[in-house]
């Protein structure tokens, strides 16, 4: 954080200085304690960062530096997603930028799940997740709308793209049956994202949305997260005979990945390992088809090297993720197809294919091609 939080603080000392403007970074923590949950995991993380950036209640310090700086120092494990929440206070200590009355607040994030909770907390007249005290009236926009269907929030920067023609649409169209299942951690991604950025169902009289609550606990202190109950449920969808279609989601790889702790890195993928082949061996049982695949890396780089000095990687990667098609029905009907560098685009195609259909026209071209 360091890295950024320095050359930010002397940019906005010079414009200070040169323009006669008061620009400081005020306060602030690491997403996963402050301020920026997601799928309401965790509403006490949006209250501890209402606290800190509205009523200036935190840990004090004279600099966003000094305070992570001290953060390091107080646990050289600490990685920044965790790092606790805090307050930049003036020499009599006064926090220095409180959001009051007649603010403007921009929230920059473009992508929306860990933006929806706390635009709620600035604009919802009645609001009841938690106690806000005084709530200020202020000016909050969003970079984007981050929920097409419930206008969260009412003002934003930049329209939201408009994303139609979602594999689930035109599904739920064709009149299949399907679920999706995740924990907390990821349930928006199966459901929220998957649909165009929309948090209600296509076709409720089709569609089964099942979330295994998270653990409210940092992920390398219990690194299996809910993969084994997400795969019984599965388990249990599947042999129920009701769904055509299924899409899930193991969130141990990324969530601890961006904790940067190996031993927990190890654990977590031994433990999907393992339910996905109990996965597998359902499939098989029900003459199925299994896609497995990620829309990005994180575990498979854990550290990076710079003049042979070691630095815990905690970010996502840029690597080539795997794209597996288990057919247990195969008898030699398709082939992998020679598709220019090919990506998640194409994975909508390949989808419709595999289960029947014609790719739709819009649609990047399927991964397969049929013999």
């Amino acid at each position: 954080a360091l890295d950024y939080i320095r050359p930010l603080q002397e940019l906005l000392d010079q414009i200070s200085r040169d323009k006669g403007f008061d620009y400081v970074i005020a306060s602030g923590g690491g997403r996963m304690v402050t301020t920026m949950d997601r799928y309401e995991a965790d509403w006490t993380i949006v209250e501890r960062g209402w606290n800190t950036h509205v009523h200036g209640k935190s840990r004090p310090f004279t600099s966003a530096a000094q305070a992570v700086q001290t953060l390091y120092d107080e646990d050289p494990k600490m990685t920044d997603q965790y790092l606790g929440q805090f307050v930049i206070v003036d020499s009599k200590g006064i926090p220095v930028g409180r959001i009051q009355d007649g603010d403007c607040v921009i929230n920059f994030n473009f992508r929306g799940d860990r933006a929806i909770e706390i635009s709620r907390a600035f604009t919802e007249e009645k609001f009841e997740k938690f106690d806000r005290g005084i709530a200020p009236k202020v000016l909050y926009a969003g970079m984007m709308e981050y929920d097409g269907d419930l206008h969260i929030p009412p003002a934003y920067l930049v329209n939201p793209p408009e994303i139609d023609q979602t594999v689930s649409e035109y599904l739920c169209d064709a009149g299949f049956s399907m679920f999706a299942i995740s924990e907390t951690q990821k349930f928006g991604h199966v459901t929220y994202f998957s649909n165009g950025n929309r948090s209600s169902y296509i076709n409720k009289d089709l569609e089964t949305y099942v979330e295994i609550p998270s653990d409210k606990i940092p992920f390398d202190q219990a690194p299996k997260m809910k993969a084994r109950e997400i795969t019984e449920k599965t388990i249990e969808l599947l042999k129920s005979g009701k769904y055509r279609f299924g899409r899930l989601n193991f969130a141990n790889g990324d969530m601890v990945g961006h904790t940067g702790v190996m031993s927990a890195a190890v654990e977590a993928m031994e433990t999907v390992d393992s339910c996905v082949g109990r996965l597998l061996e359902v499939v098989k049982e029900l003459q199925g088809i299994a896609i497995i695949t990620a829309d990005h890396g994180n575990l498979d780089e854990m550290w990076t090297e710079k003049n042979g000095v070691r630095s815990v990687k905690t970010a996502h990667t840029l690597n080539p993720v795997p794209f597996i098609i288990v057919d247990y029905g195969y008898r030699g009907e398709y082939k992998m197809a020679a598709v220019d560098k090919p990506g998640l685009s194409n994975i909508a195609a390949t989808l419709l294919n595999l289960l029947g259909y014609e790719k739709v026209a819009a649609y990047d071209a399927s991964l397969i091609s049929f013999t």
